[in-house]
């Protein structure tokens, strides 16, 4: 008897191996997919400035990768005792004013090498709604708790999305032309927005991705994280306890959908011995000078260096 409605998911034409290049852009949900990539030991790079929540703001910053458009002091203001950067997340504002521009640019010319590099780029969009600086007119990735009244809300059209979507697209490929870019929606649930207003969000973003240039299927796809979580996962306690987060189970296997549709069938099999070796690397014994425990060890470092030899990137 079946008690959920499972998504169809194509299989992905250019899937990810232990080979490929990931680097993961955007909510806080792309955060925990690129943990899990680590822990299957993947070469995988996440959010380079922050969480970044809105596709106008991504946007910005993969413009700035690619041209490498360094921050100058014009870029970044001073608040609450810390410089802080529209652009950026707050986990990035500094105290120092010359430090926070030279980490920021430093990101940059990090970040322009990765995306060269990359053989996937998986963007996370979480939300349609921004906020523009009224004196700048620009619009913000972070507010960084300036006081309300010097911004303005709205919500991104479909037409702008679908446009800022295709143009995060060209300046990648403008570097990186054989790269592959799989678009996901975040199923946190943006519920200080409103009810209704998280539900028109999500809808421009999905809309959006799918009103873009469909003629490069094999390189383009869309991964249904938020349909999973709406439809398979349709239970409040597949949520964190905010009720907005999905919690570890939910994560887990979404990741799980993920996994068995963009991962090769031959490195699923390597993820299924890196898992063997997590899981062991982690395990604290009774009596670490025990007979049994020593002979534990050896095995456990003949799995690492018989792994490690067929896939010299990974390392515990």
């Amino acid at each position: 008897m079946q008690f959920t409605t499972k998504i169809p998911i194509q299989k992905f034409q250019n899937p990810i191996t232990y080979e490929s290049k990931i680097m993961a852009l955007g909510s806080c949900f792309a955060e925990n997919m690129s943990k899990k990539f680590e822990y299957f030991k993947f070469q995988n790079s996440v959010n380079p400035f922050g969480i970044i929540f809105n596709p106008v703001s991504i946007e910005k910053l993969v413009n700035r990768i690619v041209n490498q458009i360094k921050f100058t002091e014009k870029d970044i203001f001073f608040h609450n005792d810390l410089w802080h950067c529209y652009e950026v997340h707050s986990e990035l504002s500094n105290p120092n004013k010359e430090e926070f521009l030279k980490e920021l640019n430093q990101i940059i010319e990090k970040s322009n090498n990765q995306i060269i590099d990359s053989t996937h780029l998986i963007i996370t969009y979480g939300t349609s709604w921004v906020y523009r600086n009224i004196e700048s007119k620009e619009i913000v990735a972070n507010c960084h708790k300036v006081p309300q009244k010097q911004f303005t809300k709205e919500i991104l059209s479909i037409e702008t999305i679908e446009k800022s979507i295709e143009n995060t697209i060209a300046l990648i490929q403008k570097v990186n032309p054989n790269c592959n870019f799989i678009f996901t929606v975040s199923p946190v649930r943006h519920i200080k927005d409103g009810f209704v207003e998280n539900q028109r969000s999500k809808a421009h973003l999905i809309s959006a991705i799918h009103s873009t240039d469909n003629s490069q299927l094999t390189t383009r796809n869309y991964f249904p994280s938020y349909e999973i979580m709406m439809d398979e996962l349709r239970d409040y306690r597949f949520y964190a306890e905010d009720m907005l987060h999905p919690n570890q189970v939910a994560i887990d296997y979404i990741w799980e959908r993920f996994s068995e549709n963009y991962i090769s069938a031959e490195s699923q099999k390597v993820m299924q011995e890196v898992d063997s070796i997590q899981k062991s690397v982690l395990h604290r014994p009774f009596n670490s000078n025990s007979e049994s425990y020593q002979k534990f060890l050896s095995n456990l470092n003949k799995k690492i260096n018989t792994l490690t030899s067929n896939y010299p990137q990974i390392e515990f």
